[in-house]
């Protein structure tokens, strides 16, 4: 009876451990993709738009496999559903080798929208599996426990990132190579990405494709490796007895729950706030690397400031989640949403390095924004929770969305960041406008639902 209190009862504990591991494996695959569109705009020579669809294809994944995911997992088990996920994963990050050997940008992206459709599998169904393996008394204490390998994740892939790619792009040193070879009275207005891009097109077109060749491998390595880590991990769920809980459904409960969901504007506002909240979540951690460069901080340096955001975010969802106990959701959801707006802000219209800090403080605003959403939206839902959360999973796609319409502001006058001034300050900046704007939708749905009480964050984006 004590071991059935445990908050991982000794019989679960191997499957526990193997689920939770899957948390982190898609922290590292989402963050290790941000940096990858200033990366595919240099080696490929890709416009800012072109660029964004690295976030565009990974993120629509979330769109079109997350109910497909939660109907899957209802009708056969949270394990089997885990297992297609893996098998999706796996077969995405291995499509970077043919992808490099072709050097076709298409066939990249297409590699970038299966492993999100696996990610989708997991994401839908991680959480409610580990639910499962313990006490209900012990479930949201579990959760959070699995929850905090995500950022461990995160972390992994942005370092991964910088040491196995970023710093070793041979466009690249070109780039860097050129700012340092400048005077220091002459690189006001200057960029390394500017200058190495200018470098690049200037080789001829021999040293140009070799270095394409070099850099696509560079890039593809890390995405093989993982592909063959993500095999040995659907290995071990294939032989390791996992509890299982099968779920049979005729196929009519569902259209039922979602009639009862999209009646509720707690619920539809959620979906809309957490497509925004999300949009403006990848804009500000996939634009700060182009921010860096803009004030000639080159891609690989600017990882540190993507973790210092990360351990702001991490640190902000402790303090969150501590002031829930005081504060209704939507209220501190309102309250967050405000100040992440007014560091928006001041990324917005403070040049240098004291806006690129303001970026990296956001952070601190959106930790609680994903977990409090979700909260507000979905509890007291009862069974209708599984397709509702498959819903706010397919939200994700806002992702995919608005990083491409920063891009087109990235692209008003050229290819570069600095290339004309809107409102007074560079394009990269005023491209920010676009996260402000998602922080006043989320600030308005705080606002709306302020005297809905939410216990605690307990998803985690």
């Amino acid at each position: 009876m004590e071991n059935s209190k445990a908050l991982v009862p000794k019989q679960y504990l191997l499957p526990f451990i193997i689920v939770t591991s899957l948390f982190a494996l898609w922290g590292f695959a989402n963050d290790i993709t941000n940096p990858m569109v200033s990366a595919f705009k240099k080696v490929l020579e890709l416009d800012n738009t072109s660029a964004s669809y690295v976030q565009g294809a990974f993120y629509v994944g979330y769109f079109f496999m997350a109910l497909p995911a939660a109907i899957f997992a209802k009708k056969y088990s949270y394990k089997k559903a885990i297992i297609i996920g893996l098998a999706l994963y796996a077969i995405g990050a291995l499509l970077f080798y043919p992808a490099a050997k072709t050097e076709s940008f298409s066939f990249f992206l297409l590699s970038y929208f299966v492993i999100t459709c696996g990610l989708a599998f997991l994401e839908t169904t991680a959480s409610p599996y580990v639910m499962t393996l313990g006490s209900e008394e012990t479930a949201t204490q579990r959760l959070n426990l699995a929850q905090a390998f995500n950022p461990i994740g995160a972390l992994g892939g942005l370092l991964v990132a910088q040491q196995f790619i970023l710093s070793k792009l041979r466009v690249e040193d070109l780039g860097h190579s050129a700012y340092e070879a400048l005077p220091i009275g002459e690189r006001l207005g200057q960029t390394a990405g500017d200058l190495g891009a200018k470098a690049y097109a200037a080789l001829d077109a021999t040293e140009r494709a070799g270095i394409r060749t070099e850099d696509l491998a560079t890039i593809r390595n890390p995405y093989v490796v993982l592909g063959i880590a993500v095999i040995g991990m659907l290995i071990l769920f294939l032989l390791t007895k996992m509890p299982e809980k099968e779920e049979k459904d005729d196929g009519l409960g569902i259209w039922a729950a979602l009639g009862r969901l999209w009646s509720q504007y707690r619920f539809v506002g959620g979906v809309v706030a957490q497509a925004f909240y999300v949009g403006a979540q990848i804009m500000c951690w996939t634009y700060v690397y182009q921010l860096a460069e803009s004030i000639g901080i080159a891609n690989a340096d600017a990882v540190y400031y993507a973790v210092a955001a990360l351990v702001i975010f991490m640190v902000g969802r402790w303090i969150g989640t501590f002031l829930l106990k005081y504060f209704t959701g939507g209220r501190l959801l309102f309250f967050f949403a405000v100040g992440a707006g007014a560091f928006t802000l001041c990324t917005i219209f403070v040049q240098g390095i004291t806006g690129l800090y303001s970026l990296v403080g956001v952070s601190l605003f959106m930790s609680i924004m994903f977990p409090t959403i979700y909260g507000i939206a979905l509890e007291g839902q009862g069974e209708d929770a599984k397709f509702g959360a498959a819903f706010l999973v397919m939200a994700i796609v806002g992702g995919a969305a608005m990083p491409v319409m920063q891009g087109k502001i990235l692209d008003i006058g050229g290819g570069g960041y600095t290339d004309t001034l809107i409102m007074g300050v560079p394009e990269v900046n005023f491209s920010f406008i676009l996260p402000f704007c998602c922080f006043v939708v989320v600030a308005i749905y705080g606002l709306t639902v302020a005297g809905y009480k939410v216990q605690a964050a307990t998803e985690n984006d």
